[in-house]
């Protein structure tokens, strides 16, 4: 795809615009600003701010969905999850679902491609304006957000997982006891001390010759912490939910028998 660069536009605008403080501040005798950071920056954020969507979004919704109701059991069919308080389970459920979607896509090894948004029309900026006054505004997926979570993956699979290791990962990413608004977070933080011993015994029989993979695990799995929750719902969701707000969805799913 070719794309046309706005920065050299919107420079020349700023350009314009100091120029216009300078000569309106001079006329009104106050001294022009003497600041290096009020220099226009030559480099270029068109590219990587640009919103983008799914290239082929029926397909790739479908797999996500199988792999968020995937996700959903996985949490159901831990007996120590299910020994929560309710409102814990929800509590880790609104903090955790982001990660373990996205090491669910890893571990399906689900590639995906995007394209550009069309620029809306005039009428449809105005009726959108209007819109978001009245609405809370939606996180765009953008160009920068979607290579970031592409980077994301690309750790995982590069470590090639084993499906006991993304287990184990998985239940340190649920039982984080340091999730605010939790009533039983000593028990969590057990479960979470026992989720990363199994994961090091794993570790030790399956590449007792790399002792640096159980550090390299964890700092992959600190980087789904960089994904918002936002990128992913409107990425991969949006296109089938509409209007309607996943996590209560997933909520619903949750607590459903």
């Amino acid at each position: 795809m070719d794309y046309k660069c706005q920065c050299s536009d919107s420079a020349n605008a700023r350009q314009n615009a100091i120029l216009f403080n300078i000569l309106s501040r001079a006329e009104n005798g106050a001294p022009p600003r003497n600041n290096l950071n009020y220099l226009p920056s030559n480099r270029c954020h068109c590219e990587m701010r640009r919103s983008v969507r799914l290239k082929t979004p029926a397909a790739t919704c479908q797999v996500a969905s199988s792999i968020l109701v995937k996700t959903i059991h996985f949490m159901k069919s831990l007996p120590a999850f299910q020994q929560l308080p309710p409102k814990d389970q929800l509590v880790l459920l609104q903090s955790c679902w982001t990660p373990l979607f996205i090491l669910g896509l890893a571990q399906e090894r689900v590639s995906f491609e995007v394209e550009d948004v069309p620029a809306p029309s005039m009428l449809k900026r105005i009726l959108m304006n209007r819109q978001d006054a009245e609405e809370p505004e939606q996180e765009e997926p953008t160009l920068a957000g979607v290579q970031k979570l592409k980077s994301c993956l690309k750790k995982f699979w590069i470590l090639d997982l084993s499906p006991k290791e993304y287990a184990y990962l998985k239940g340190t990413v649920i039982f984080n006891p340091d999730v605010p608004g939790l009533r039983a977070t000593l028990f969590i933080e057990g479960l979470q001390q026992e989720a990363q011993r199994a994961l090091q015994e794993v570790l030790v029989l399956l590449h007792p010759e790399d002792r640096g993979r159980f550090a390299s695990l964890l700092l992959a799995g600190s980087l789904l912490k960089t994904i918002t929750p936002g990128l992913v719902t409107e990425l991969f969701f949006r296109p089938i939910i509409s209007e309607a707000h996943l996590l209560d969805l997933l909520v619903d799913m949750l607590f459903s028998r």
